[in-house]
């Protein structure tokens, strides 16, 4: 059993106090916003709850017990062995990283199907401020045609989508896990089959790609960020092929 290192330690300590800042503030019934989750947790810029601090802020938030488990989980197995070998100070500019990285191929999923709608409204005769006011409230003008409704229906849920956990951060640590580690045997936990890590973690990127693209769930639950997933991961490998590449010779990576 790995003995855990220090920066991942207090990594589990911020995020089980902020676990336990969302059940205190606000009354959390679980899957239930409460007043830390609004202010903590990433929304869509659009959103008047947007605030930049949540950039950071949500990598440290989570939705439920399981959400939570899974992650701290992840990160204690694979982030001491990652931080053992890359010292500290490399670790957590993975981890950071890889989570900025989430951050920005998740929003940038989001606008990708959020602004050719929006434009269309806008085109259509809707005044910005009308667009944001109904996305904000969920209340329709009278004038509004059938078209634009649902147009406004499928913006509503984007406009609205808030982002929290350390899964990006996490698939970062778990690419930079696997460039080091090729042959390290993994296995998901119903699936008990040793599997190389150099195939095993490719697969799991796979699969966030195909379920971002189809809207498949395969072993996650359906509101996960999937591009999240696939912008740290991806993050986390640009990271180490270049340290790789510029700082590391092939027997050393410290």
């Amino acid at each position: 059993m790995n003995n855990i290192t220090d920066t991942v330690k207090h990594l589990i300590i911020i995020n089980v106090v902020m676990f336990i800042g969302t059940l205190a503030i606000g009354g959390l019934a679980f899957g239930e916003n409460t007043l830390f989750y609004d202010w903590f947790a990433l929304h869509f810029p659009k959103n008047p709850a947007f605030q930049p601090w949540q950039i950071i802020t949500h990598m440290f938030m989570h939705g439920g017990f399981m959400h939570i488990l899974f992650n701290m989980f992840a990160l204690w197995m694979f982030g001491t062995a990652v931080e053992r070998q890359l010292g500290a100070k490399k670790f957590l500019f993975i981890y950071i990283s890889a989570g900025l990285g989430a951050v920005l191929f998740q929003l940038g999923f989001y606008y990708f199907n959020f602004l050719p709608g929006y434009n269309e409204l806008i085109n259509s005769g809707l005044s910005n401020e009308m667009v944001v006011e109904m996305l904000n409230t969920g209340q329709t003008t009278a004038n509004v045609n059938d078209t634009q409704l649902g147009i406004l229906q499928n913006l509503f849920q984007i406009f609205h989508a808030s982002m929290v956990g350390a899964s990006g951060c996490i698939m970062g640590i778990l690419a930079a896990f696997g460039m080091m580690n090729p042959d390290a045997k993994l296995m998901l936990i119903f699936l008990p089959v040793p599997i190389k890590a150099k195939y095993f973690i490719p697969g799991i990127i796979l699969l966030d790609v195909i379920s971002a693209i189809t809207g498949q769930s395969f072993f996650s639950p359906s509101n996960t960020a999937y591009m999240a997933h696939i912008g740290g991961a991806l993050t986390g490998f640009i990271i180490m092929w270049y340290w790789k590449k510029t700082q590391f010779n092939k027997n050393r990576w410290n």
